[in-house]
């Protein structure tokens, strides 16, 4: 008989590539995604032949002939930003089942050095990057009926969900600034993130309200400071079995419930603009595990833009239908706030957004959890939360696939 899988498995190491965000010497996704598996067996006090799993969204199998990696398992689910969500529930499953005791889930991308290599440099440009390159299917349902009304990228499309929002629900411009206010003051507090000073980004440091409102407009109502970065970033995380966790020399963070879903794949098909299928994943999550939003003390959401992670606040339940940016109201959401802490590694807006943010999201629950925030390189004093509990919810696709994981501290 199946068993509930909850707590079979913990993250017992986060770990990033040597660089990240706008590097002056480029780098391939193969490039950054061996740094963080370098990084994160040290991190754990492992060697990579220790690991019996390997989860990667394109290239697994060279990852493993690269370093010599004789894994059992091997998943190459990619599915947008949420794939490394995803991957935590499948190890999660595997381990469960008794196929393997440690797993990394890894990420490369190179979303900013793509532009310095002819032919991209890459696994492959996004979808949204083919159609403006002219490269996608000629019959596909988006090439045919959505590009010649002049929807070609991300933002064209994410703009349809924002004003959809404003129109059904009154929310306003204001309102979403404030996501990326508050999401700046966590990357201030966080050395690494692009905006983290001025030093870092001549555009970085304090912004406000009405620095959203003013940067230039994309596509309305989206600003320019309401969309992600486009950087390159590394991240893995390794998983171990309840069997053998207290073998490695972090603390676990404890997988209590994991879900994924799906509602569309092209925005021609998405039943309503304001949702997306967090609905599903994050009330799967919440069963598996036992738990509510109401015992969420951390979210790490997916912010792509300030309309997504919103819209994702709602559908996790941790605000009512329509007011998702009430989260982040006064700046409750804030360091020091007196609401939920969100995105405290300063987010997709501001921290760093590779184009597939999903393992930032898992690197960052992580040290919030086993509680080594603020190490000094990662953090510093005011980005540890007290934090007990998580909800973490990756998006891929346009507001289209989903997963959502709980996690705990040990």
């Amino acid at each position: 008989m199946p068993s509930n899988p909850s707590r079979a498995a913990a993250i017992v190491a986060a770990a990033e590539s040597n660089e990240i965000g706008y590097l002056e010497t480029p780098k391939t996704d193969m490039m950054l995604a061996i740094e963080a598996l370098q990084n994160v067996c040290r991190e754990a006090g492992i060697g990579v032949h220790d690991i019996e799993a390997v989860f990667a969204t394109t290239n697994a199998n060279e990852i493993a002939e690269y370093t010599g990696m004789d894994p059992r398992w091997i998943d190459t689910t990619s599915i947008g930003g949420c794939s490394y969500e995803v991957h935590v529930a499948h190890a999660l499953a595997g381990i469960n089942a008794g196929m393997f005791d440690i797993a990394v889930v890894l990420n490369g991308q190179a979303g900013y050095s793509r532009r310095n290599f002819p032919r991209g440099g890459t696994s492959g440009p996004t979808r949204s990057m083919e159609r403006v390159r002219g490269n996608a299917d000629p019959q596909s349902p988006d090439t045919m009926y959505l590009m010649p009304y002049g929807v070609g990228g991300a933002p064209t499309l994410y703009s349809h969900a924002m004003t959809r929002h404003m129109y059904e629900f009154g929310s306003t411009k204001e309102d979403f600034a404030q996501v990326a206010v508050t999401t700046r003051d966590w990357a201030m507090l966080n050395p690494r993130a692009v905006m983290y000073s001025k030093e870092t980004h001549p555009n970085g440091g304090e912004i406000t309200v009405q620095d959203v409102l003013d940067s230039p407009l994309i596509a309305w109502p989206l600003n320019l400071l309401d969309c992600c970065l486009v950087t390159d970033h590394g991240g893995a995380v390794i998983l171990a079995s309840e069997r053998v966790v207290h073998r490695f020399r972090g603390k676990p963070v404890w997988i209590d419930g994991a879900g994924e879903a799906m509602q569309h794949t092209s925005m021609l098909e998405i039943p309503d603009f304001t949702t997306t299928s967090a609905k599903k994943s994050g009330a799967r999550a919440y069963a598996m595990a036992g738990m509510g939003p109401q015992d969420m003390e951390l979210a790490l959401m997916y912010d792509s833009f300030t309309v997504t992670a919103a819209i994702t606040a709602e559908m996790l339940g941790l605000t009512r239908r329509g007011e998702g940016t009430s989260l982040w109201d006064d700046g409750k959401a804030g360091p020091g706030g007196s609401g939920i802490p969100v995105n405290t590694n300063g987010g997709g807006l501001s921290f760093n957004h590779s184009g597939r943010y999903g393992m930032m999201l898992l690197i960052e629950a992580y040290r919030q959890l086993a509680g080594i925030a603020e190490d000094g390189v990662h953090g510093v004093k005011g980005k540890q939360t007290a934090a007990r509990s998580a909800v973490v919810n990756g998006a891929g696709g346009t507001l289209s696939a989903t997963g959502t994981l709980v996690l705990t501290a040990d």
